[in-house]
């Protein structure tokens, strides 16, 4: 891999990226650094808005001038596909749908969104490396690595300041389906629980229920019963890290193979289906479009290991009648 030194550079912020994040910014035109390494040049103050020291969360406005500090950036540019996106190269199956606005992925189990924490690649970065051509692709939102489902992609700036708006003020609808340990009470259809996020050492980030967290909300209804455990709807009103997951703790029923918050001895007995993964899948997403209007409905079909083992539950279901 090559690198390449930098000297200081000075941008000056075009009309349209008026809005967007500095972290996102820097993120997007430093391709090849390292989350961390910038926001860790962002805290030093070595990247400046208009001479001023900034913090991650400024969003930009045009005619503003961002100084970028010298760094070495990893230049990906000469890595074969083949050797490098070797689980990339998939997504370009998983489309769902795709217009001149809008791109939605079914992420496969397993694959980051982005890059980081280790990771060299993830769905942005492989998107733009399956389509070098593409001006602009960014994340409208995000799923963990180990969560599959309907994931979107703005190809419009236009289109991502739209869409964030409507995160903004809760008017999309995300569904999940997770299969949680004990049988789920009917009476609990709505979890509420404030979330604080703590990030250890190793970037691993743990998140529980604290009276100083931010508030959240989650949505459950059971979809299907079966003898020990239960597959539920799960519906964030709001979108913190690890949401769906701790709430699922929080009420006593943790999601099956959750690596971190589940219950590792009883997930045991389920390895007879074959299930090796978090059973977390984003099933549907509901939206409107940013340039049409028009009341969008995305679904994203359960994969293989997932249908496998609900059919293993089923069936054993009927077998005991």
């Amino acid at each position: 891999m090559k690198a390449n030194h930098l000297s200081v550079k000075l941008i000056t912020i075009p009309v349209d990226v008026t809005g967007q994040r500095i972290d996102n910014f820097l993120l997007t035109h430093l391709k090849g650094v390292p989350r961390s390494m910038i926001y860790r040049i962002l805290r030093k103050g070595e990247v400046r808005v208009n001479r001023n020291r900034t913090k991650p969360e400024y969003r930009l406005a045009g005619g503003d001038v961002v100084r970028i500090p010298p760094m070495r950036i990893a230049d990906t540019d000469g890595i074969p596909l083949s050797a490098k996106f070797s689980k990339i190269a998939v997504l370009a199956d998983c489309v769902l749908f795709e217009d001149d606005y809008l791109l939605a992925l079914n992420k496969p189990f397993g694959t980051a969104v982005h890059g980081g924490s280790g990771l060299r690649f993830g769905v942005i970065e492989g998107l733009r490396a399956l389509r070098p051509d593409a001006h602009f692709l960014e994340l409208v939102h995000r799923l963990d690595r180990d969560t599959s489902g309907v994931l979107l992609i703005a190809k419009r700036r236009s289109a991502l300041r739209a869409l964030h708006e409507q995160l903004r003020l809760k008017s999309m609808q995300k569904d999940y389906l997770a299969l949680v340990r004990g049988q789920w009470s009917s009476r609990c259809n709505s979890v509420q629980a404030p979330l604080l996020k703590n990030v250890m050492q190793n970037g691993e980030r743990i998140v529980k229920v604290h009276e100083q967290g931010k508030p959240a909300e989650t949505h459950f209804k059971v979809e299907e019963r079966f003898e020990h455990v239960t597959l539920v709807k799960a519906s964030p009103i709001t979108g913190r890290t690890h949401q769906i997951r701790v709430h699922a703790l929080h009420a006593g029923h943790p999601i099956i193979f959750d690596d971190r918050y589940g219950d590792a001895q009883f997930d045991q007995s389920f390895k007879i289906t074959g299930l090796n993964r978090l059973f977390l899948h984003a099933a549907a997403l509901r939206f409107e479009h940013p340039a049409s209007g028009e009341t969008m409905h995305l679904e994203a079909p359960l994969d293989n290991q997932l249908r496998h083992c609900l059919s293993m539950l089923r069936q054993s279901v009927q077998n005991k009648f």
